[in-house]
């Protein structure tokens, strides 16, 4: 008897057992919970860089018809702008210009054309211009000749779902060799005595001053219209 009692407790004992490993465990309430993955941003390189060079690519209408509209359109009121002389204008800058069709030339070539997203709502544009027989006219009616080259640089961000250029940078690219802008004009005492001919060679370029060349497009790119 004492024999029996002792298998029946000792399978008690082994059933308590396995009805506790088939049991869940118990949630601990006490575990903090894993925090969401942060989500990425997703930039449409594509569709960004397709609107800026757009942009670009329409300047050359903009200037033939004297479109004041869009010049008001694309540029940013608080739009700044550094010219290849080193004077600084803004929007209201080439507003004026645009509608007294102080700019002509003609033909523009863009060169080495690069849009470089941050992103989602900011974009720089780079590239190098070609003006080929370029003029601008000032405002006391004077024509000055702007052909040559020159590299530029544009910021453009996105306010209210449009882009809008805030600033740009011009400057002429010169050959090698060649001689300083006689904009900046040396000190009496350092001019060259009578016998001391310059060569025709080293003669300074006339003084630039234009809108930024970021309207230098090349002709053969048709606007979106």
């Amino acid at each position: 008897m004492k024999r029996r009692g002792s298998w029946v407790v000792l399978s008690l004992a082994v059933s308590l057992m396995l009805l506790s490993g088939c049991q869940k465990a118990a949630e601990d309430t006490n575990r903090t919970a894993a925090a969401p993955s942060p989500t990425t941003e997703t930039i449409d390189t594509a569709a960004i860089e397709t609107e800026l060079l757009r942009i670009e690519n329409d300047w050359p209408r903009v200037v033939k018809e004297k479109d004041v509209e869009a010049v008001k359109r694309v540029e940013a009121d608080d739009a700044v702008f550094v010219f290849p002389d080193g004077a600084v204008g803004d929007k209201s800058t080439d507003v004026q210009d645009m509608e007294r069709g102080a700019l002509s030339a003609d033909s523009w070539e863009l060169m080495d054309l690069k849009v470089n997203v941050l992103n989602k709502d900011a974009a720089v544009v780079s590239g190098r211009s070609v003006v080929k027989n370029g003029k601008y006219k000032t405002a006391d009616g004077k024509s000055i000749n702007i052909s040559g080259q020159y590299r530029f640089i544009e910021t453009f961000v996105r306010r209210n779902g449009e882009w809008k250029l805030v600033a740009g940078a011009s400057t002429p690219i010169r050959e090698p060799g060649a001689t300083p802008s006689p904009t900046v004009k040396p000190s009496p005492a350092a001019a060259a005595s009578p016998e001391m001919t310059a060569s025709p060679a080293t003669r300074p370029l006339p003084p630039v001053k234009i809108v930024p060349p970021r309207v230098s497009v090349s002709p053969v790119v048709k606007p979106t219209p």
